[in-house]
């Protein structure tokens, strides 16, 4: 289908195509979409304001499709001085790329116990064979499964033996070999990772990273080296992609870190548990070089710390959402492409014909009326919208229908009510609701409970409650 049709040309949803991008799914909110485009080319930071549901995470996620793969490769090293303050090292998507060519062998290249051990190769037979198989395919014998083997070999340059690391990597092993310095690393943030990350209601530990704790305090027989005990935050695994924050206000006092973590571009590690021999360990200079996509609703901002807005203000934009769209032919086509989006996305429900779609199009517009006070327009509040579409598919997958029909969406709409309406249609107000729901919780037995749902209220219990002010 082309990409400007109309509700006219489709018979049903499945005529639509569904854009690739994140951003070209993002239904009436143009200008933020544009915006969104500029902070990924170049590197903005973007808060998003507006109420649930109207295309604030689909534009986050669209930001970090734009953006290039990740270039730097993040690695912790030993530091033999101090063991408690590893070395960080940036190392290059060439350098990384060049280190695995190198170090990748086949099963036949790496020593016998090594390819024992990882599953290659029989300790029966010595049949090589698929490390996933259990089972040596020639003797039936029972391989090993280990995804990595720590070994030792004699290292000419410092002339003392040094441990190796032998890890899977699909049919090849990968050989991590010390560093310069004769001490093993742990790659921190991957070269290849995904550009987006999402750190909504994120504790101080999943955002900044810590220190695990070690029973034997790192000691070199028996516990965990400090640098294989760093863990990175959000803020360090978005680094060169995009950190998505919803509900921004909800941070409390870690905007404060977040904002330090905008403005140097780097944030330390530490141990975040006092009680933890974590807590001793620091790791100073880990690069977090992220683009920051923010949203909250409009009640929050006061919320916002007054220096993190500055900091988005000064190097990026603030957005508000919109909530309606004017009813036109056009963006009644728009949500013809919602509704096949959403499709797509549930995967368990079938496609709508173009007259369900019309359905669809009436209680955007009665809500954009009724919520909204808009005349003339449709809502952009989909997430809600989306509830009617998933159930009003659900009615026809239990009719056996092979479309979502007009009926169907009629029954959704009626059937899609917030609990708060259900309350009312069957109390007569929230207010009597609740009366109800506490004097039942309140009474003495089932059948004095029984009584006052049909309206009796002499129970002696009933009104010794009421006067204790529960009901």
């Amino acid at each position: 289908m082309k990409k400007d049709f109309t509700l006219d040309d489709i018979e049903t949803t499945a005529d639509i195509k569904i854009p690739d991008n994140p951003l070209d799914m993002v239904i009436g909110q143009d200008h933020a979409v544009e915006y969104a485009k500029l902070a990924a080319k170049q590197r903005r930071h973007l808060l998003l304001v507006g109420p649930p549901g109207v295309g604030k995470s689909m534009i986050a996620q669209g930001i970090a499709e734009l953006l290039p793969k990740p270039r730097e490769q993040i690695e912790v090293y030993h530091n033999p001085a101090n063991p408690e303050r590893p070395i960080v090292k940036v190392r290059t998507r060439d350098e990384v790329e060049k280190e695995d060519s190198d170090t990748l062998l086949s099963p036949e290249e790496v020593p016998e116990p090594v390819a024992e051990q990882l599953g290659f190769r029989c300790p029966s037979c010595g049949e090589y064979s698929d490390p996933d198989c259990r089972y040596c395919p020639r003797c039936g014998a029972q391989k090993y499964s280990a995804r990595t083997y720590r070994a030792t070999q004699y290292d000419r340059a410092t002339s003392r033996q040094v441990a190796v690391i032998y890890e899977r990597v699909g049919d090849r092993i990968r050989v991590v070999k010390p560093d310069s310095e004769g001490e093993e690393k742990k790659v921190l943030v991957p070269l290849d990772r995904k550009p987006f990350v999402q750190a909504t209601g994120a504790s101080e530990t999943e955002l900044l990273g810590d220190v695990k704790h070690c029973p034997w305090g790192g000691d070199e027989q028996l516990g965990e080296p400090p640098y294989k005990r760093v863990i990175p935050g959000a803020v360090h695994e978005a680094h060169e992609g995009v950190l998505f924050i919803d509900e921004l206000a909800q941070l409390g006092p870690l905007q404060q870190h977040l904002l330090t973590a905008m403005q140097e571009k780097e944030y330390p590690i530490t141990g975040k548990n006092p009680q933890s021999s974590g807590a001793a360990v620091r790791v100073e200079g880990v690069p977090c070089d992220f683009i920051l996509v923010g949203a909250c609703n409009i009640q929050d901002l006061p919320m916002i710390l007054s220096p993190l807005r500055s900091r988005i203000q000064g190097e990026g934009y603030e957005v508000l959402m919109k909530t309606t769209m004017p009813d036109t032919e056009e963006n009644r086509a728009k949500l013809a492409q919602f509704v096949a989006q959403e499709v797509e996305r549930d995967g368990r429900i079938p496609h709508a014909t173009r007259e369900a779609v019309e359905e669809i199009v009436k209680e955007a517009r009665r809500r954009a009326r009724v919520i909204d006070g808009e005349r003339d327009a449709l809502t952009l509040r989909l997430r809600d919208l989306s509830g009617v579409v998933r159930l009003a598919g659900d009615l026809a997958v239990m009719e056996g229908a092979k479309y979502i029909e007009p009926k169907h969406v009629r029954a959704a709409i009626k059937k899609a009510k917030p609990v708060e309406d259900q309350i009312i249609e069957e109390y007569g107000s929230l207010e009597e609701g609740l009366r109800r729901d506490v004097a039942t919780c309140s009474l003495s037995s089932p059948a004095a409970q029984q009584r006052v749902i049909q309206g009796d209220t002499t129970d002696s219990y009933y009104h010794q409650e009421d006067k204790r002010g529960y009901i």
